[in-house]
């Protein structure tokens, strides 16, 4: 990273560990912390030129605030938003532009619904799994051939998850009005920005788990000076450091689709490993860990799981 991406990382690092109170988030009626929003919005974590009001970041910093929050799990409309910028960027609609992302950058939640999890979308039908759905003011819809602005008066529905830190909804949009055409390497920018995240996710599950090994005695001996422990934990280090190469390698579908299933599977056994070595308490509500592999669990799920990104390679071979 630049000393300016690694201050950016400092920063929301920072922000996050003062002021991110997850279980408090996922409490509230939108799903996220609103003050917190604002300040990640004023630090200027998307990928807005500034020619429409936005800090001048790119893609590169907002991944970088996308894997601080994967780290404390902070419920936030980040992804959501991110995703509705680059496919209005992508769409060249001067006017839509100059309308919608100031108001993006100023903190206003925008939101994208698109056939992830099939291969076209009918507006006129529910789109479910929609990231920050209900509670959006900006809702941006693809057929899979263009891209529209819903109506933000269209029904929508709170989807409850396993994973209480990513805000899901049923929308039904009403009222779109086309804007441009749409650009098919959402998807790939949407994965990459995924795989970010499970990385700060996984990186933190690995964090917590040496740290309680080093902490927790059994036999007169802190349980992480175990040989077998110590091997465990050296594997989790290795997926994450490898999660974290796959996700950085982004470059276009087949790349994508590689880093969506190494990074879910990465993730999700990295979760599991800190479960295990956590011991009883890790399946205790008042503690982190099931919150870890819950996420492991939802992200893996997001933006089609392992099974379908196969396919997909399977495909291209």
């Amino acid at each position: 990273m630049t000393p300016e991406q690694l201050a950016l990382r400092d920063a929301v690092r920072s922000l996050l560990e003062k002021h991110s109170d997850v279980r408090a988030a996922i409490e509230t009626p939108h799903g996220y912390d609103k003050d917190l929003w604002a300040r990640l919005t004023d630090i200027g974590v998307l990928p807005i030129p500034e020619r429409y009001g936005g800090s001048g970041a790119t893609r590169a910093e907002t991944t970088i605030a996308l894997e601080e929050l994967g780290r404390t799990l902070t419920p936030s409309p980040l992804l959501a938003s991110m995703l509705a910028v680059e496919a209005l960027l992508a769409a060249e609609n001067e006017e839509a532009c100059e309308r919608l992302l100031p108001r993006i950058a100023d903190g206003t939640v925008a939101t994208l619904i698109w056939p992830w999890h099939g291969t076209e979308y009918d507006l006129d039908g529910p789109a479910r799994y929609v990231l920050n759905g209900d509670t959006a003011e900006i809702v941006l819809a693809t057929d899979g051939t263009d891209l529209y602005e819903v109506d933000p008066g269209a029904a929508r529905e709170h989807t409850p998850t396993m994973d209480q830190t990513r805000r899901l909804a049923t929308v039904t949009p009403s009222g779109a009005t086309r804007l441009g055409p749409w650009d098919p390497q959402i998807r790939d920018i949407a994965l990459a920005a995924l795989c970010a995240e499970q990385v700060g996710t996984a990186a933190r599950a690995l964090e917590l788990t040496v740290e309680y090994t080093k902490t927790r005695v059994q036999f007169g001996r802190p349980i992480g000076s175990f040989q077998a422990l110590k091997h465990r934990m050296a594997d989790m280090h290795v997926l994450v450091e490898t999660a974290r190469s796959a996700a950085g390698a982004v470059t276009d579908e087949i790349s994508a689709a590689v880093a969506k299933v190494y990074c879910s599977e990465a993730l999700f056994e990295v979760a599991a490993e800190m479960v295990q070595l956590h011991g009883g308490i890790a399946i205790t509500w008042e503690h982190d860990a099931h919150l870890y592999l819950k996420r492991a669990h939802g992200s893996g799920q997001l933006f089609g799981s392992p099974v379908v990104h196969l396919e997909r390679l399977k495909a291209k071979i």
